[in-house]
Protein backbone atom coordinates (compact mmCIF):
# COMPACT_ATOMS: atom_id res chain seq x y z
CA UNK A 1 0.00 0.00 0.00
CA UNK A 2 1.32 3.22 -0.64
CA UNK A 3 0.70 6.52 0.74
CA UNK A 4 -1.70 7.79 -2.10
CA UNK A 5 -3.58 4.45 -1.22
CA UNK A 6 -3.04 4.62 2.81
CA UNK A 7 -4.03 8.23 2.98
CA UNK A 8 -7.94 8.31 3.30
CA UNK A 9 -7.94 5.76 5.43
CA UNK A 10 -5.29 7.57 7.60
CA UNK A 11 -7.36 10.83 7.38
CA UNK A 12 -10.76 8.80 8.45
CA UNK A 13 -8.86 6.75 11.31
CA UNK A 14 -7.15 10.34 12.57
CA UNK A 15 -10.79 11.68 12.82
CA UNK A 16 -12.65 8.80 14.61
CA UNK A 17 -9.50 8.21 16.92
CA UNK A 18 -8.99 11.78 17.77
CA UNK A 19 -5.04 12.04 16.92
CA UNK A 20 -3.50 14.40 15.42
CA UNK A 21 -1.79 15.19 11.90
CA UNK A 22 0.60 17.54 12.84
CA UNK A 23 1.73 15.06 16.10
CA UNK A 24 2.02 12.29 13.83
CA UNK A 25 4.93 14.32 11.22
CA UNK A 26 6.33 15.79 14.28
CA UNK A 27 7.07 11.85 15.53
CA UNK A 28 8.27 11.16 12.04
CA UNK A 29 10.98 13.78 12.02
CA UNK A 30 11.66 13.11 15.53
CA UNK A 31 12.33 9.36 14.32
CA UNK A 32 14.36 10.36 11.40
CA UNK A 33 16.71 12.49 13.48
CA UNK A 34 16.97 9.73 15.92
CA UNK A 35 17.90 6.83 13.53
CA UNK A 36 20.58 9.67 11.77
CA UNK A 37 22.56 10.56 15.21
CA UNK A 38 22.65 6.88 15.97
CA UNK A 39 23.43 5.89 12.38
CA UNK A 40 22.13 2.27 13.46
CA UNK A 41 19.02 2.30 10.96
CA UNK A 42 18.71 -0.16 7.61
CA UNK A 43 16.70 0.54 4.92
CA UNK A 44 14.16 -1.41 3.50
CA UNK A 45 15.97 -3.57 1.01
CA UNK A 46 17.87 -4.84 4.05
CA UNK A 47 14.96 -5.72 5.61
CA UNK A 48 13.62 -7.29 2.64
CA UNK A 49 16.95 -9.77 2.18
CA UNK A 50 15.58 -11.19 5.67
CA UNK A 51 11.55 -11.77 4.77
CA UNK A 52 11.22 -15.65 2.84
CA UNK A 53 8.20 -16.48 0.74
CA UNK A 54 6.22 -17.57 3.99
CA UNK A 55 6.20 -15.07 7.07
CA UNK A 56 4.51 -16.05 10.41
CA UNK A 57 3.24 -12.55 12.17
CA UNK A 58 2.46 -13.06 15.57
CA UNK A 59 -0.18 -10.76 17.51
CA UNK A 60 -0.90 -10.83 21.37
CA UNK A 61 -4.27 -12.12 21.22
CA UNK A 62 -5.24 -14.99 24.17
CA UNK A 63 -4.41 -18.01 21.45
CA UNK A 64 -0.92 -17.01 21.02
CA UNK A 65 0.36 -19.24 23.25
CA UNK A 66 -1.37 -21.91 22.40
CA UNK A 67 -0.30 -21.92 19.13
CA UNK A 68 3.55 -21.51 20.07
CA UNK A 69 3.11 -25.07 21.84
CA UNK A 70 0.37 -26.83 19.39
CA UNK A 71 2.88 -25.49 15.76
CA UNK A 72 5.65 -25.36 14.50
CA UNK A 73 6.89 -22.57 13.13
CA UNK A 74 10.44 -23.41 11.57
CA UNK A 75 9.95 -23.19 7.66
CA UNK A 76 9.15 -19.42 7.42
CA UNK A 77 10.18 -15.59 9.21
CA UNK A 78 9.04 -14.62 12.60
CA UNK A 79 7.54 -11.78 12.73
CA UNK A 80 6.85 -10.32 16.37
CA UNK A 81 3.91 -7.91 17.12
CA UNK A 82 5.85 -5.91 19.77
CA UNK A 83 4.23 -7.67 22.89
CA UNK A 84 4.12 -10.88 21.30
CA UNK A 85 8.12 -10.73 21.80
CA UNK A 86 7.94 -11.57 25.30
CA UNK A 87 5.98 -15.00 24.19
CA UNK A 88 8.04 -16.09 21.56
CA UNK A 89 11.04 -15.73 24.32
CA UNK A 90 9.20 -17.44 26.62
CA UNK A 91 9.05 -20.49 24.42
CA UNK A 92 12.91 -20.09 23.23
CA UNK A 93 12.08 -18.47 19.99
CA UNK A 94 13.94 -14.99 18.79
CA UNK A 95 11.79 -13.64 16.15
CA UNK A 96 13.82 -12.04 13.03
CA UNK A 97 11.98 -8.91 13.18
CA UNK A 98 9.88 -7.31 15.69
CA UNK A 99 7.52 -4.53 14.88
CA UNK A 100 6.60 -1.92 17.61
CA UNK A 101 5.65 1.57 18.31
CA UNK A 102 7.76 0.69 21.65
CA UNK A 103 4.66 0.22 23.95
CA UNK A 104 5.97 -3.87 24.41
CA UNK A 105 8.23 -4.80 27.20
CA UNK A 106 11.36 -2.69 26.38
CA UNK A 107 13.96 -5.75 28.08
CA UNK A 108 12.56 -8.19 26.24
CA UNK A 109 12.68 -6.20 23.17
CA UNK A 110 16.12 -5.34 23.79
CA UNK A 111 17.16 -9.01 24.60
CA UNK A 112 15.65 -10.09 21.16
CA UNK A 113 17.24 -7.41 19.27
CA UNK A 114 20.57 -8.36 20.61
CA UNK A 115 19.96 -11.97 19.98
CA UNK A 116 19.37 -10.61 16.15
CA UNK A 117 16.03 -9.33 15.77
CA UNK A 118 15.64 -6.29 13.21
CA UNK A 119 13.60 -3.68 14.95
CA UNK A 120 10.71 -2.13 12.85
CA UNK A 121 10.04 0.97 15.19
CA UNK A 122 6.87 3.18 14.42
CA UNK A 123 6.22 6.50 15.28
CA UNK A 124 3.09 8.04 16.02
CA UNK A 125 2.24 11.33 18.00
CA UNK A 126 1.45 9.84 21.53
CA UNK A 127 5.15 8.13 21.83
CA UNK A 128 7.68 10.64 21.36
CA UNK A 129 8.65 10.33 24.55
CA UNK A 130 9.58 6.51 24.04
CA UNK A 131 11.16 7.08 20.56
CA UNK A 132 13.09 9.67 22.70
CA UNK A 133 14.41 7.08 25.07
CA UNK A 134 14.41 3.89 23.64
CA UNK A 135 15.11 4.31 20.00
CA UNK A 136 19.17 4.44 21.02
CA UNK A 137 19.16 1.47 23.03
CA UNK A 138 18.49 -0.47 19.53
CA UNK A 139 20.35 -1.47 16.74
CA UNK A 140 19.47 -2.46 13.04
CA UNK A 141 16.23 -0.15 13.16
CA UNK A 142 13.64 0.28 10.00
CA UNK A 143 11.47 3.52 10.86
CA UNK A 144 8.32 4.05 10.07
CA UNK A 145 5.47 5.93 10.14
CA UNK A 146 1.37 6.88 9.56
CA UNK A 147 1.74 10.09 7.89
CA UNK A 148 3.85 10.91 5.04
CA UNK A 149 6.75 8.66 4.48
CA UNK A 150 10.46 10.16 4.67
CA UNK A 151 13.92 9.15 3.26
CA UNK A 152 14.07 6.88 5.71
CA UNK A 153 11.18 6.63 7.56
CA UNK A 154 8.70 4.33 5.63
CA UNK A 155 4.90 3.69 5.29
CA UNK A 156 3.59 0.77 3.58
CA UNK A 157 0.09 0.88 5.23
CA UNK A 158 -1.55 -0.14 8.47
CA UNK A 159 -2.04 1.20 11.68
CA UNK A 160 -1.94 -1.27 14.40
CA UNK A 161 1.10 -2.96 15.09
CA UNK A 162 -0.81 -6.07 14.39
CA UNK A 163 -2.25 -5.57 10.81
CA UNK A 164 0.80 -2.74 10.39
CA UNK A 165 3.30 -6.00 10.53
CA UNK A 166 1.39 -8.06 7.53
CA UNK A 167 1.42 -4.86 5.48
CA UNK A 168 5.45 -4.90 6.21
CA UNK A 169 5.54 -9.14 5.08
CA UNK A 170 3.69 -8.06 2.32
CA UNK A 171 6.09 -4.80 0.65
CA UNK A 172 9.21 -7.00 2.05
CA UNK A 173 8.16 -9.94 -0.64
CA UNK A 174 6.48 -12.60 1.49
CA UNK A 175 3.80 -14.49 -0.77
CA UNK A 176 2.29 -16.70 2.25
CA UNK A 177 1.22 -14.76 5.57
CA UNK A 178 0.02 -16.53 8.19
CA UNK A 179 -1.48 -14.92 11.43
CA UNK A 180 -0.83 -16.50 14.63
CA UNK A 181 -2.80 -14.90 18.03
CA UNK A 182 -5.06 -12.78 16.05
CA UNK A 183 -8.06 -13.24 17.53
CA UNK A 184 -10.19 -9.91 17.29
CA UNK A 185 -12.41 -11.34 20.41
CA UNK A 186 -13.46 -9.81 23.41
CA UNK A 187 -10.36 -10.19 25.22
CA UNK A 188 -7.17 -8.91 25.11
CA UNK A 189 -3.87 -11.21 25.65
CA UNK A 190 -1.72 -10.55 28.66
CA UNK A 191 1.49 -9.36 26.47
CA UNK A 192 -0.79 -6.78 24.47
CA UNK A 193 0.71 -4.36 27.24
CA UNK A 194 3.36 -4.36 29.71
CA UNK A 195 1.10 -3.31 32.76
CA UNK A 196 -1.32 -6.75 32.27
CA UNK A 197 -0.71 -10.12 34.45
CA UNK A 198 -3.37 -12.22 32.65
CA UNK A 199 -5.52 -11.70 29.75
CA UNK A 200 -8.18 -8.51 30.31
CA UNK A 201 -11.58 -7.68 28.69
CA UNK A 202 -11.39 -5.39 25.87
CA UNK A 203 -11.77 -1.79 26.36
CA UNK A 204 -13.34 0.89 24.25
CA UNK A 205 -10.21 2.31 22.26
CA UNK A 206 -8.75 -1.12 21.24
CA UNK A 207 -12.41 -2.38 20.12
CA UNK A 208 -11.91 1.03 17.67
CA UNK A 209 -8.45 -0.65 16.72
CA UNK A 210 -9.27 -3.96 16.06
CA UNK A 211 -12.00 -2.77 13.52
CA UNK A 212 -9.50 -0.41 11.69
CA UNK A 213 -7.28 -3.79 12.01
CA UNK A 214 -9.86 -6.12 11.04
CA UNK A 215 -10.85 -3.34 7.74
CA UNK A 216 -7.14 -3.29 6.40
CA UNK A 217 -6.58 -6.60 7.16
CA UNK A 218 -9.26 -7.47 4.20
CA UNK A 219 -8.03 -4.52 2.24
CA UNK A 220 -4.66 -6.92 2.08
CA UNK A 221 -6.66 -10.02 1.24
CA UNK A 222 -8.16 -8.71 -1.68
CA UNK A 223 -5.33 -6.12 -3.21
CA UNK A 224 -2.38 -7.76 -2.08
CA UNK A 225 0.19 -10.41 -3.75
CA UNK A 226 0.07 -13.00 -0.92
CA UNK A 227 -1.67 -15.10 0.44
CA UNK A 228 -3.05 -14.21 4.35
CA UNK A 229 -4.41 -17.23 6.46
CA UNK A 230 -5.29 -16.70 10.03
CA UNK A 231 -3.90 -19.83 12.35
CA UNK A 232 -6.45 -21.25 14.99
CA UNK A 233 -4.85 -23.65 17.60
CA UNK A 234 -7.54 -26.35 18.48
CA UNK A 235 -10.25 -25.54 21.11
Amino acid sequence: MDWGEWESFYLRIVQEMGYSVEEDRKAAELLRALLLEGDEYILRDELAAVVGRKAYVFGCGPSLEKALVEFDFSDGTLIAVDGATSALLEHDMVPDIIVSDLDGRIPDLRIANDRGAFMAVHAHGDNMDKLTAYVPLFSRVLGTTQTEPLDIVYNFGGFTDGDRAAFLAEELGAREIVLVGFDFGETVGRWSKPGLREHAPIWGSKRKKFEFAKELLKWLEKNGKARIEYLRPNP
